[in-house]
């Protein structure tokens, strides 16, 4: 099945298949398929073709993320599948990237205020969205915590216990780094809220904050830059990542 969106933004922007194919640096009958035949590119790919023609990438491939993402979410979802890098700070949660079925489950159900259906198709698309650290060329992704979020009850012991464990495994991934911000330091810049930075392939950089009604995308730079600088200092209060992994294991023993 052709994939018409694509072949209107093309005739929109001039773009025939041998020179959209230059400008993303692939073959010429591949980008030819992307129209003809509706195959769909990786993800990387998909982002450089929309940034070529001047669209957001899911109005030339709908992802099916969006269908398990709630509708402000979307974007965020689709940009964490091109993104080279992440530097997530979490003072309260475990980020979603590294949540168990379990964990994440717990933490939306938490209270009824989400109903169970609903909270069914967030977490399937939470642990789709995970698929991208199993790539084959995955994001780097650091993640830092504070302490708390290993000792506050999340569900019940089984669940922190089999978080806590998962945390630790994918920490020993080559491109994974956890770090805890241990609780015997004093307030820091960090405890004012979450906030992730993504980097694009192109050398963009974005930031995703979150709040009780939404997240929230910044794209401007001085705002990104900001976070940048909060970064740098909840980095600076973190422990190295093999005392980080090593605490994590700690604290795992006691939820078993």
């Amino acid at each position: 099945m052709s994939n018409e969106a694509l072949r209107t933004a093309m005739s929109a922007r001039g773009e025939t298949a041998d020179s959209l194919a230059e400008k993303v640096r692939v073959d010429p009958k591949t980008a030819a398929r992307w129209v003809g035949e509706g195959r769909i590119p990786h993800a990387r790919t998909r982002f450089a073709v929309a940034r070529v023609l001047g669209k957001e990438v899911v109005e030339l491939w709908p992802s099916p993320l969006r269908r398990r993402n709630v509708s402000w979410f979307h974007r965020w979802a689709e940009l964490e599948q091109v993104a080279v890098s992440f530097r997530s700070y979490q003072p309260l949660l475990v980020p979603g990237l590294l949540q168990t079925e379990a964990y994440a489950r717990a933490v939306l159900g938490t209270g009824g205020l989400v109903p169970q259906g609903e909270v069914e198709r967030i977490v399937a698309g939470r642990l789709d969205r995970q698929a991208i650290l199993a790539a084959e060329a995955p994001p780097q992704l650091v993640a830092v915590i504070d302490e708390v979020v290993l000792r506050r009850m999340v569900g019940d012991r089984a669940v922190m216990a089999g978080q806590l464990a998962h945390l630790a495994a994918m920490a020993e991934r080559e491109h994974v780094q956890v770090r805890v911000i241990p609780a015997e330091n004093p307030w820091h810049t960090g405890l004012a809220g979450p906030f992730v930075l993504a980097g694009l392939p192109d050398g963009t950089e974005l930031a995703y904050l979150d709040n009780q009604l939404r997240g929230q995308i910044a794209t401007d730079p001085v705002d990104v830059a900001s976070l940048g600088r909060r970064w740098e200092s909840v980095t600076g209060e973190a422990l190295p990542s093999r005392r980080s992994v090593a605490l994590i294991r700690e604290v795992a023993a006691t939820w078993s």
